[in-house]
């Protein structure tokens, strides 16, 4: 903030100087035509620098050689007594009075080229501005040291790149030196500490490197001090005796030092900078981006001498560090309590803030608080005892409370504050998740808001009708939540309302009534602005040129509006945007629509059934240069001749039923110095493309698909960024690929689509001067020949589609260098040889990799098996053999169930009249998928699919196939695969389709198949599959086919009925005169064994039972027996043994 303000006073203070000078030579001029002051060696000189430059927008037109130099009208200031040229400036920063406030605010307006050496002629120079152009790969030149008489140089935001001169130094009078923005490197001139009397010293936003040079605190007289990376790759340090060469800077007012990267190890540097009394004039510090933690916070404390604080620091910059604890809090109310602007967004910052923070910082207007971690607003409760705050946001938190809580606890009703009404005038809660409807606490609470948005969160339900809001608010913002209803009457009575935003919610008033409610107040009289686009609204278009007199944007696209605009409707007369897109509106649109609205910048009828119908030489009131949107609006079949007086950023005219030529002058205008998109695709456009002597270097897109256009591309459609040129009638590419092909031209197209054309013979070897190209697509064409070896030139390349033409040879190795493929297509040609293993070790993104329908031969690469970001791999109806490789398991993006992370976009840079852009695309991919070609987005790319059918593979289908659980398809049909079905293949839960059908597999299909419950389409067919179809509601609904011809299977949905195991009936019993006299015998003889045994047991073991003396006869019987055999064995062992020994001796 502080920042911006400094520059603008330095340079105010240069225009003062400036106006002195100019005011003394436009008198002397206009006093003594004559006499001619300016010198011929700088007006030579002069003429020289401009014949180095390219300027696209005529900035030096008025240069001219046989003018005096001193009344060239842009840029060349003379001193008014010698006629030497002392004022030059040439920045490319124009302020755009027709762009709304929410945009930009400027153009710019860039000189490129090469710096001339004849600048040195002009010695006398004390101003030097070429900021806001575009020299890239140019070093500052060395002879800018050697303009010795140069008080004030401006070289930001100009694509300067190298290291920052040290000769700069030697610039003794120099007081303004800005290199802020540029591309420099390297380590920061310690010879910048020569340059005693400067006063502005800005090298922000470089990639600069190194230690900050202590001699730079001999610049005694430096009141601003940038040298800040705010994003950039540089890895500035401070030094490590503490910074104490910064205590000489005794007029510094703002230092900047963001992205120091070592700042957060020293605390000598952090008691310098807020603490210190020799810094008693610094009044802004930015410390974005330095790592400071709350560990660093404590420890400073620890060591920080508590008497001292910074009475003159009234901005302070914390953005995008690492505090947590509300502990910054109470060090800020110790340390700086005079601050006026405090930033602490995008941290992460959560938990109460101190209760004496409010109250301590007395002087404090403007808190930002943006993208921390706050989920209570009773956590806040401190910010409102801060009595003078005027600016309060707290976007991107978590605040997941009711609305009339969060107000509560903001608000100033019982606090240090009570007795006056609160001061805060702009208030931003959007981005968070806060709760509950919309109430009338504003204009009690908060009765001074000037804006309140609230955009972004969970409100609900109707705006009440009984709503007040407060008396001065001008801004109210309310999009993106859940509204539904209309507006209510009360609206009407914010006599300042300026602003209204209820855009994205489910209103569904209808706009007449809107527009009532809207317009019967004083708001009728103050509302410029009213945003109700993609709502519910319906209804038909009221008249709003009375009851809205004052609208300068209206937003209605994207709602239910129907009827049909009448002949004498008439729009509002002050519009500048008008959208209606996307309705159901009707009617005919006649240029007396338009009679009154010259303000009109920007008019979108897009997408209704609307025609245009305006008089043969109409010419407009109004400059349409914010856009034209008429899609689908019918303006033909003439191409529309009111467009040349037009010089508009954006022509959308697709789909609009013209059928014509389309005139040189539309081409003519491509050439225009303005950033441009065109569309005029889905026409009935024809002819060949005239090649001009033009250069679009600033059109970002020119969509020319769909029409019929013919004959060969003219070169100087390849300056355009973005070019589509599909399904029309080009038959010729050379030219347009090759003219421009002089080893020094770097063309701009980031990408590039000739797809269904008529494109025949080679693709034109003249790739490499393309480097920025991002996406290709020649596929559809007649194309034949080799795959040129200067695509691999295209390092950026993430988008190949050479499919269906007739290429042949192998796919070149230069490819390889192309490693930010994420889609190749070369599916549907000629292509032969092997599939180079080299495709799965150097493109670790590839997603989508399609080599079907062509001759490729040999085994698949165990490389491919290295691709983790694999979505869709296509080998269908090649040659190849050999096994499948098990080790796809390690393809980790077709293992995953759950979407795996893709780059859902293609990103590409683009460069607009030297404005370098980064644009993103969400690209297509044409696949047959269930028997018909389909475009998947890759954004919501859910499929993940394998096809390799149509080959001659063979051996088992591997077991680990069924680990790739997030697959979809799978296509393995016609090749020569045997064994049997995977039994895990129930695994494949996420598989909507399989087709194993015409191999050799064999044995029955799997029980675990009936898992896959998502199963659309399978084919088994033409098998060697045996047993039962397994039973399931999914496979008996399959077609018979998908089962047939396999000989041995069974069971629905097949006609053929699986046998039953069934035993043979048993005989009926037979009476039979054998069999009986058998079993009598059979049966008699266990009958008298039992009755034997029985007989021979008891007789003796019951006659000893029973008799005594005859059971003591029976035990000594026994006993006797038992003696005299052990007695036997006894003697026999003993008289063996006695032998053995007489054996052995």
């Amino acid at each position: 903030m502080g920042t911006l303000w400094f520059k603008i006073l330095i340079q105010a203070i240069f225009m003062v100087w400036l106006m002195s000078q100019y005011l003394h030579h436009v008198n002397y001029v206009y006093g003594a035509d004559e006499i001619i002051w300016c010198k011929e060696s700088e007006s030579l000189a002069l003429l020289d620098f401009k014949s180095g430059l390219v300027d696209d927008f005529g900035i030096l037109s008025s240069w001219e050689r046989n003018q005096d130099c001193c009344k060239w009208w842009r840029g060349v200031f003379c001193n008014n007594q010698t006629g030497h040229v002392e004022y030059l400036d040439l920045s490319g920063y124009y302020i755009n009075p027709l762009v709304p406030s929410g945009g930009l605010g400027y153009v710019p307006r860039r000189l490129k080229g090469h710096i001339h050496v004849s600048l040195l002629e002009l010695k006398h120079l004390v101003y030097l501005n070429l900021s806001y152009n575009y020299f890239p790969n140019t070093h500052i030149p060395q002879f800018f040291g050697s303009l010795s008489n140069l008080q004030y140089l401006d070289l930001s935001r100009s694509y300067f790149s190298g290291q920052v001169p040290s000769n700069l130094g030697s610039l003794s009078k120099l007081l303004y030196l800005d290199l802020q923005d540029n591309k420099l490197e390297g380590s920061i001139p310690y010879q910048l500490g020569n340059l005693s009397s400067l006063w502005y010293l800005s090298l922000c936003d470089n990639g600069l490197q190194g230690t900050i040079p202590s001699q730079l605190g001999k610049l005694s007289s430096l009141m601003l001090l940038c040298l800040g990376g705010h994003g950039t790759l540089g890895a500035l340090t401070v030094d490590e005796d503490g910074g104490r060469w910064l205590t000489n800077l005794t007029s510094l007012i703002t230092l900047d030092l963001s992205e120091v990267r070592n700042l957060s190890n020293s605390y000598t540097w952090m008691q310098i900078m807020v603490g210190n009394n020799n810094l008693s004039r610094l009044q802004e510090l930015v410390l974005e981006n330095c790592f400071l933690t709350d560990h660093y916070l404590t420890k400073f404390i620890s060591n920080f001498k508590s008497n001292s604080s910074s009475d003159s620091l009234t901005s302070l910059d914390l953005t995008n560090n690492y505090f947590e604890s509300p502990m910054i809090f109470k060090w800020i109310s110790q340390v700086n309590p005079n601050l006026v602007f405090l930033e602490l967004s995008f941290n992460s910052l959560q938990g109460p803030i101190p209760s004496d923070f409010g109250t301590a910082m007395k002087y404090l207007q403007e808190l930002n608080l943006i993208g921390n971690r706050f989920t209570k607003s009773k956590d806040l409760r401190s910010l409102a005892d801060i009595c003078s705050l005027r600016e309060l946001s707290l976007m991107e938190n978590n605040l997941d409370e009711e609305l009339a809580t969060v107000l509560q606890n903001l608000s100033s009703a019982a606090n240090s504050c009570a007795g006056h009404s609160s001061s805060l005038q702009v208030l931003f809660l959007n981005m968070n998740q806060i709760t509950g409807e919309f109430s009338s606490i504003w204009s009690t609470s908060f009765p001074s808001l000037v804006q309140l948005s609230l955009a972004g969160n969970c409100l609900t339900g109707k705006i009440p009708e009984d709503t007040t809001l407060p008396s001065q608010l001008e801004y109210l913002s309310m999009g993106s939540n859940f509204f539904t209803g209309g507006i209510p009457k009360s609206f009407g009575d914010a006599c300042y309302l300026n602003t209204l935003k209820l855009d994205n919610n489910f209103l569904s008033e209808e706009l007449p009534l809107i527009v009532n409610n809207l317009s019967g107040g004083c708001a009728r009289n103050y509302l410029q602005e009213l945003y109700m686009n993609t709502n519910q609204i319906n209804g038909s278009l009221p008249d709003m040129s009375k009851s809205l007199p004052f609208l300068q944007v209206l937003r209605l696209e994207e709602n239910n509006l129907k009827g049909t605009i009448q002949a004498d409707y008439r729009f509002p007369s002050q519009l500048a945007i008008l959208r209606l897109d996307s309705n159901s509106l009707q009617g005919v649109i006649s240029d007396s629509h338009f009679a009154n609205m010259s303000k009109l910048k920007y008019l979108s009828l897009s997408d209704n059934s609307l025609a245009l119908i305006f008089s043969q030489n109409w010419v407009p009131p109004f400059q349409l240069e914010e856009g034209i949107s008429l899609r689908s609006c019918k303006l033909g079949p003439a191409f529309p001749k009111w467009l040349q007086t037009q010089n508009s950023s954006l022509v959308d005219i697709s789909n609009s039923g013209i059928s014509d030529v389309v005139p040189n002058w539309f081409w003519a205008k491509l050439a225009l110095p303005i950033p441009m998109t065109v569309d005029i695709s889905l026409n009935n456009l024809r002819g060949t493309i005239p090649n001009l002597p033009v250069w679009p270097g600033y059109v970002e897109s020119l969509n020319l698909a769909s029409n019929q256009f013919e004959g060969s591309i003219p070169p100087f459609l390849s300056g355009v960024n973005t070019l589509d040129l599909s399904n029309n009638k080009f038959s010729d590419s050379r030219l347009f690929f090759c003219a421009y092909n002089n080893g020094t031209t770097d063309m701009l197209l980031g990408l590039l689509s000739i797809s269904n054309n008529t494109l025949s013979g080679s693709i034109p070897n003249c790739f490499s001067h393309f480097k920025s190209l991002g996406y290709l697509d020649l596929s559809h064409n007649n194309l034949t020949g080799m795959i040129p070896s200067s695509i691999g030139s295209l390092v950026n390349l993430g988008v190949l589609v050479l499919s269906n033409n007739r290429l042949t040879g192998k796919v070149p190795f230069a490819l390889r260098s192309c490693t930010h493929l994420i889609r190749l297509d070369l599916s549907e040609n000629k292509l032969s040889g092997p599939i180079p293993s080299w495709i799965g070790s150097s493109h670790k993104i590839l997603a989508l990799l399609s080599l079907g329908r062509n001759h490729f031969l040999g085994s698949l690469p165990l490389n491919l098996c290295d691709l983790p970001n694999l979505h869709l791999l296509d080998l269908s109806f090649n040659n190849l053999s050999g096994q499948i490789p098990r080790c796809f398991k390690n393809c980790t993006a077709l293992a995953t169930q759950i979407s795996f992370p893709i780059n859902d976009y293609l990103t590409y840079q683009v460069n607009i009249g030297g404005e370098i852009f980064f644009r993103s695309m969400s690209y297509m991919a044409i696949l047959m998928w269930k028997g018909e070609q389909r475009i998947f987005i890759m954004k919501h790319l859910l499929l993940k699919s394998i096809d390799l059918s149509s080959n001659q593979l063979s051996g088992q289908i591997p077991m680990e196939l069924a680990e790739l659980l997030g697959l979809v398809s799978l296509n393995l049909s016609r090749n020569s695969l045997t064994g049997k079905i995977p039994s895990k293949i129930g695994m494949l839960t996420s598989l909507e389709f399989l087709d194993l059908s015409r191999n050799q597999l064999s044995g029955s299909i799997p029980s675990s198949i009936t898992q896959i419950d998502m199963l659309a389409m399978l084919d088994l067919s033409h098998n060697h599959l045996a047993g039962e179809i397994p039973t399931s509601t999914q496979l008996q609904g399959f077609n018979a086919s998908s089962f047939e011809d396999n000989l041995d299977l069974c069971g629905p949905p097949l006609s053929k009925l699986c046998k039953e195991v069934v035993k043979p009936p048993l005989p009926p019993p037979k009476v039979d005169e054998d069999y009986i006299e058998d079993w009598l015998l059979s049966h008699g003889f266990y009958i008298s064994m039992v009755l034997g045994f029985a007989t021979g047991f008891w007789g003796i073991f019951g006659s000893i039972l029973l008799n005594r003396r005859w059971r003591h006869a029976y035990f000594r019987f026994l006993s006797n027996l038992m003696d005299n055999i052990y007695v036997t064995v006894a003697v026999k062992y003993f008289k063996c043994k006695k032998r053995l020994k007489a054996l052995q001796s």
